[in-house]
């Protein structure tokens, strides 16, 4: 059967996760019910990863396989008529047969975004950890640099995993004014990783962890870190399906937007 990939955007607040799950209302769930009204098919959407609860995506991406009579423009417009407001189709279009939006992956990018202020736009507030209290930008830019590795990250989730081990290509702060901007690259994450990774963090901002503590994560005796902060400031902005050295060209270029 054809192969159609999908690149959609959600707001996470109403969504419990990425997973079809028969009590709770999930994003693979949804567009999988609109594909059904759509083709009278049922359907089958592989995502590129599983986000959580209450985080939100800019460029998640799936794929499913199923014979449709639409071509891809109709099918792309017939879906968003269908779908609800907090889920948007930004593009499909059909590819190979051997496309696969998770082993065929070489990285993936999340965006964590707090506000460091005590004055929050309701037209924000879903969007943005609000933090009011001081934070030392530095340190936590400091700090973050440190995750760039390949290492044992089993520290920053609440899972014990057969497969801890992750890349991590980037790892930066940014800052535009009270908005502070985490960006993270890696191959792969585990679960509550960003958001531990994220907590983490704000105990070097807050003064309660020192830079060069961050070693004592990734020794031999595993020390928990975080704690988790809230989903609703992460989203996953991008996923990456080209060649390594296609990717950091590109990745260096790109900034944030």
């Amino acid at each position: 059967m054809p192969t159609y990939k999908l690149i959609l955007s959600y707001d996470g607040t109403d969504f419990h996760g990425w997973q079809r799950q028969r009590e709770e209302r999930t994003v693979q769930g949804v567009v999988e019910g609109a594909l059904e009204k759509i083709t009278g098919q049922k359907i089958s959407l592989v995502g590129a990863g599983r986000t959580d609860a209450g985080v939100h995506a800019r460029g998640q991406v799936a794929h499913f396989r199923a014979h449709v009579t639409l071509d891809e423009e109709e099918l792309h417009r017939a879906l968003n008529a269908i779908l609800p407001w907090d889920v948007r189709i930004v593009s499909l279009r059909r590819v190979s047969d051997h496309f696969h939006a998770r082993r065929s992956a070489f990285s993936k990018i999340y965006e964590y975004r707090l506000l460091n202020s005590n004055r929050v736009s309701p037209f924000l507030f879903r969007y943005v950890l609000p933090w009011p209290y001081p934070l030392d930008f530095e340190k936590m830019e400091q700090a973050a640099k440190l995750f760039l590795r390949e290492a044992d990250f089993s520290a920053f989730t609440p899972a014990p995993t057969s497969s801890p081990v992750r890349r991590i290509y980037r790892s930066e702060l940014k800052k535009r004014g009270s908005l502070i901007i985490y960006r993270i690259e890696a191959d792969g994450f585990l679960r509550y990783m960003v958001r531990t990774i994220v907590g983490t963090l704000l105990e070097v901002g807050r003064g309660r962890l020192n830079p060069q503590e961050i070693e004592k994560f990734f020794g031999p005796e595993i020390i928990k870190a975080g704690p988790v902060a809230p989903a609703k400031g992460l989203c996953l902005v991008r996923v990456l399906y080209e060649p390594r050295s296609s990717i950091i060209t590109k990745a260096s270029s790109m900034g944030f937007e």
